[in-house]
């Protein structure tokens, strides 16, 4: 279907592994593959229908005007036809296409900190406003988190990540728990635990003509999505860090910082952006067993996940200076 689809609409063809993303010059189309991989479930018609409607519902939240909305996909005389509900065999999130020159990470080299505060500002504001998630702010789901990327990435260590590293973090990350355990209950009560995007990166930050735009929130798992604001904020400093811009990191923290006045801030940023830069080394890691994965990208995967498991241990170590 996809391949007649391009046919029909021309434009540029883009996957990852859970979607096949349609681009034409003013508008993308995001169809969602009939995958399951637990965490994440889009195996029928109807899951994926619910999936591209809470994915247009959440991320309107900070990009009403990129989300325009779900439409159905039918087929019509042997051929897939956008719009029609006439006799439906997917959907897609129908987006405004965003500018590549807009988005954060190809404007490394010219943001600004005063651009970068702004970004800070947006984030802060959509945690206040965004709905309380107290549930997800438990310790013993902080913990299931983190065991479950260290179970997970056991048969890397001595390939990406070196056995040291993976028992320094591992050790640094259950020594936190147990000296700062009765701070988690009280940003439960605080109403520091919220709905809030959970993959914010470079790649998803824009500027555009009205405003800062952070698109692509992650629909399928509450648990990945739901959390602490720090977890929530911090994955966009910790990704300039990796990006080697420091001083923008500090700029977007310390916004936030002032904005909050959150008492713990300094206790839980090293940790959480610790954790961060864990699930981004294991996720690169991820792709070293991946067989649609050519040898060129394998080892370009097998350094960004060493290199991204180092920035873990240097926040591991902040954590254990506290």
């Amino acid at each position: 279907m996809i391949e007649e689809l391009l046919k029909e609409l021309g434009g540029e063809l883009v996957q990852t592994h859970t979607s096949w993303v349609i681009l034409l010059e003013e508008v993308v189309y995001k169809i969602k593959k009939p995958v399951n991989f637990g965490f994440l479930d889009y195996s029928t018609l109807e899951k994926r229908k619910e999936n591209c409607e809470k994915e247009v519902k959440l991320n309107r939240r900070l990009c009403e005007k990129v989300y325009l909305g779900v439409v159905p996909i039918s087929e019509v005389g042997g051929k897939p036809v956008i719009g029609n509900d006439s006799n439906v065999v997917e959907y897609a999130v129908k987006m405004r296409r965003i500018p590549e020159k807009s988005l954060l990470i190809n404007r490394l080299d010219s943001v600004s900190e005063a651009d970068i505060r702004r970004v800070a500002k947006v984030v802060f504001e959509f945690h206040r406003s965004s709905e309380r998630a107290d549930e997800l702010g438990k310790l013993e789901v902080m913990k299931f988190n983190t065991e479950e990327n260290f179970q997970q990435t056991q048969k890397y260590v001595g390939i990406t990540i070196s056995e040291e590293d993976y028992l320094y973090i591992k050790e640094t990350t259950e020594d936190f728990y147990r000296r700062f355990a009765d701070l988690f209950e009280k940003r439960i009560k605080e109403g520091r635990i919220r709905d809030g995007h959970g993959d914010i990166r470079l790649e998803h930050v824009a500027f555009l003509e009205d405003g800062v735009c952070i698109f692509d929130c992650i629909e399928f798992n509450d648990r990945f999505r739901c959390g602490d604001v720090l977890n929530d904020m911090c994955f966009l400093s910790m990704e300039l860090d990796f990006a080697g811009r420091q001083e923008l990191a500090k700029a977007y923290e310390g916004e936030y910082r002032a904005l909050s006045k959150d008492e713990e801030f300094d206790i839980f940023l090293p940790f959480f952006k610790c954790y961060r830069a864990y699930v981004r080394g294991k996720v690169s890691s991820f792709l070293l067993d991946d067989p649609h994965v050519s040898e060129a990208q394998r080892e370009e995967a097998r350094d960004k996940a060493k290199r991204l498991f180092k920035l873990a241990k240097g926040y591991a170590e902040a954590i254990a200076s506290l």
